[in-house]
């Protein structure tokens, strides 16, 4: 009887499309895939190291399945990912029930390492270098069938100064044009009809290998690919936003007409502390022009508030910006500290309950932005792609080109004839809730 592995992968889905390919590793050596990793044999935790939370939560996933070992209905708990690359001597003399902890750049060895395992080998700690991470190879899709993140870069050489990513994961480091399209080719092939692609900063992609950034270049051949309908990019860093990404982003029809524009504050002085360019005349040219050349576009952006040195002025100047840009889609987290970084030990740090209160009030007021362009689209018919039946709604519910899969609104709408997930429909709005829209069925297309 083969060996069964369960896989939990946290955090971003960079880290996702890593423990793909560690999943097509196993498969190919014979292992035994199980889809609840607590009826597993072999539980592999692919944790995510970036901020205070993310860790926690990988922390709390590795002692929940190492508590399952000790109960004898598991028999190994293996640790890899960002958490793994950036702790890993922490983590086995703090979690000596672990049985292996694997840097990013041994994803590769995966199947050798259960192996060992099981041959005796005890307390694993195998690191590599960060740079050796696998960016090719096979994959075992995660994801709902219809939808797939396909990573066109690796590492980042941003250098802001709040982040560990080029600490943990190397400098910045694109693939191939040919071998993107590929994977995108298969995907396709394979019944994905929704490609979201992803890096740190996808608009950084080609210019080290191509000596420019190759974005739109990539962007127009991926929508020459038969089979995908939408098309998303995530984490384009608004220094790098082109006039020629923008007017490709305009032009092809797949490209769906959604921004994810990490900019992290709108004050100069704060920006420039977290070796970020810019400042808030910049930010509002930008937005302006993105808006002006793309109707309808639908801007998502991330904030840090509570960053070191951050005066209530500042802060205020933050809220003012939210409320006066309105941008359709928006996270904002307190600042967390990471050793290691720049910002760690710069002065003026500002206390964690203000820290968490400011990203609070940031995130009010942008409830009221979302609850007012959600009802600005009550009456219209969106193109809407059917994700599943909620049977406690007693209605389907799936997303808009609007939303990006994991991460922003769901649309909830009824339909009289039985839908399969994956089928895109045209939904009439007519009401919300809370982040969500409320709808119904008025035309079914044929499947894709």
């Amino acid at each position: 009887m083969a060996t069964r592995v369960g896989m939990v992968s946290l955090g971003c889905p960079k880290n996702q499309v890593d423990a793909e390919h560690m999943l097509y590793d196993l498969k190919k050596e014979g292992y035994e895939i199980v889809s609840d990793a607590a009826l597993a044999d072999v539980v592999v935790v692919n944790t995510c190291g970036f901020i205070e939370s993310a860790k926690q939560e990988a922390i709390d996933t590795i002692l929940e399945f190492c508590t399952l070992k000790q109960e004898g209905r598991i028999k190994h708990v293996i640790a890899t990912g960002c958490l793994a690359q950036r702790y890993r001597d922490e983590m086995l003399k703090e979690i000596p029930e672990l049985d292996a902890v694997l840097g990013l750049g041994e994803n590769a060895s995966l199947p050798e390492v259960i192996r060992d395992i099981y041959r005796g080998e005890e307390h694993i700690c195998s690191i590599g270098s960060k740079t050796a991470l696998p960016m090719e190879g096979g994959r075992i899709i995660s994801t709902e069938p219809f939808y797939a993140y396909i990573k066109i870069a690796e590492g980042c050489s941003n250098g802001c100064t709040y982040c560990a990513i080029p600490a943990i994961r190397g400098g910045f480091r694109s693939r191939k044009i040919e071998d993107i399209v590929e994977e995108a080719k298969w995907l396709a092939e394979n019944g994905v009809t929704e490609l979201v692609v992803i890096a740190q900063d996808t608009t950084r992609y080609g210019e080290d290998i191509y000596g420019k950034s190759m974005l739109p270049e990539l962007l127009k051949q991926l929508c020459r690919i038969d089979g995908l309908k939408w098309i998303r990019t995530l984490y384009s860093y608004p220094e790098r936003i082109s006039d020629e990404f923008i007017e490709v982003l305009a032009a092809e029809d797949k490209l769906v007409k959604y921004i994810d524009m990490p900019i992290q504050h709108c004050n100069g002085d704060i920006l420039k502390a977290m070796n970020r360019p810019g400042n808030e005349a910049y930010l509002l040219e930008l937005i302006e022009k993105l808006r002006a050349r793309i109707p309808g576009i639908v801007l998502r952006t991330t904030l840090i508030a509570g960053f070191p040195g951050e005066t209530e002025k500042q802060f205020e100047e933050l809220c003012e910006f939210v409320k006066n840009v309105g941008f359709e889609r928006l996270g904002c987290f307190a600042y967390s500290p990471e050793e290691g970084t720049k910002a760690y030990s710069m002065p003026d740090q500002v206390d964690e309950e203000t820290r968490n209160r400011r990203a609070d009030i940031i995130m009010q007021e942008q409830m009221l932005v979302a609850d007012r362009y959600n009802q600005a689209q009550l009456g219209r018919v969106v193109e809407v792609v059917c994700e599943g039946f909620d049977r406690y709604a007693e209605c389907y519910y799936g997303r808009s080109s609007a939303d990006a899969p994991e991460i922003d609104g769901k649309i909830f709408f009824s339909s009289a004839n039985k839908l399969r997930a994956g089928q895109y429909v045209k939904v009439e709005l007519f009401d919300t809730l809370d982040y969500d829209l409320l709808g119904s069925v008025i035309e079914e297309e044929a499947d894709v």
